[in-house]
């Protein structure tokens, strides 16, 4: 007989999936914070920004700056859910990227000694953005079938490197800005229409992995990409996040339903913590392949 606690699923905002996405699937969501001019938003909060205003704000010269989830605050969220008798599985974002995973297993293991008998176990999805996103719909389905929190566990660990993340920004002085690449790299870069493709790693870090001429040429090589890596993997859903570029991001969902026939296809902002980081223009794509290398 099984004698595991009920449990609840948990992430953060990086996901970039719809709020009410979170709130239909009973999912316990912590903010990231972001300073944007002289203000510090929770992107969890009501009185967070929209994403059009927000890039609208970096639109204008605002250079916003995130924070990572600290350990009180998730402690404190913790805290609740295991105050109820239920555990917690809580997919956290890449490592790779943030210091939100290390938070996040300190108040578990605080949680779990101050709880005994409590779980809150903690997972590094070695993801971002709709990637992240995707493995949490994972997670959702999985919880539905009737894993347990030790069964879904051992799936997400075992198959969170197949969650495939590739990306292409617009604007190589954001890039710069953010220290990924040199001043000369992006003035030249930009004039003569470079753009950079990048993906995320089996470390969970923001890799560049190549360069193209043409933004038509840059989305295309994400569906490109994917052609390499799907395999057989059986997608359900696919998911495309962007910044502020609706119309280049429905020219992928167009090649992906063109190519692979998959209909199911989620277009979503990328949301404030992210897009601190890419800036506007930035397009991602993100499936189940046979693995992240490219």
């Amino acid at each position: 007989m099984n004698s595991e606690r009920e449990y609840v699923l948990s992430t953060e905002t990086t996901c970039d999936m719809p709020r009410e996405y979170y709130q239909s699937h009973g999912i316990n969501l912590l903010g990231m914070t972001y300073l944007i001019g002289d203000k510090e938003y929770d992107s969890a909060a009501e009185d967070s920004l929209s994403p059009k205003e927000f890039f609208d704000m970096i639109r204008n010269g605002a250079m916003p700056k995130t924070s990572q989830v600290t350990v009180e605050k998730a402690y404190n969220s913790f805290e609740k859910i295991v105050k109820e008798g239920k555990d917690i599985f809580h997919l956290a974002f890449s490592s790779g990227l943030s210091g939100t995973y290390q938070s996040c297993c300190i108040a578990a293991a605080d949680i779990m000694e101050k709880y005994p008998g409590s779980k809150v176990i903690v997972v590094d999805s070695l993801a971002a953005s709709m990637g992240q996103g995707l493995m949490l719909s994972y997670a959702v389905k999985l919880k539905e079938e009737g894993k347990t929190l030790s069964e879904l566990t051992d799936i997400i660990t075992r198959d969170r490197l197949k969650f495939c993340h590739n990306f292409t920004v617009n604007d190589l002085f954001h890039l710069h800005r953010g220290g990924r690449v040199s001043k000369v790299t992006a003035v030249v870069g930009m004039a003569l229409g470079i753009k950079p493709l990048l993906h995320v790693d089996d470390a969970g870090h923001l890799i560049n992995v190549g360069k193209t001429r043409g933004r038509k040429a840059a989305l295309t090589w994400l569906v490109d990409k994917m052609g390499e890596k799907i395999g057989n993997n059986i997608n359900d859903a696919v998911y495309i996040s962007h910044s502020d570029c609706y119309e280049d991001a429905q020219f992928v969902a167009d090649l992906v339903k063109q190519r692979f026939g998959i209909q199911n296809i989620l277009i979503g902002d990328i949301g404030q913590v992210i897009g601190s980081h890419t800036g506007i223009g930035t397009v991602a794509l993100f499936f189940i392949g046979d693995s992240r290398e490219v």
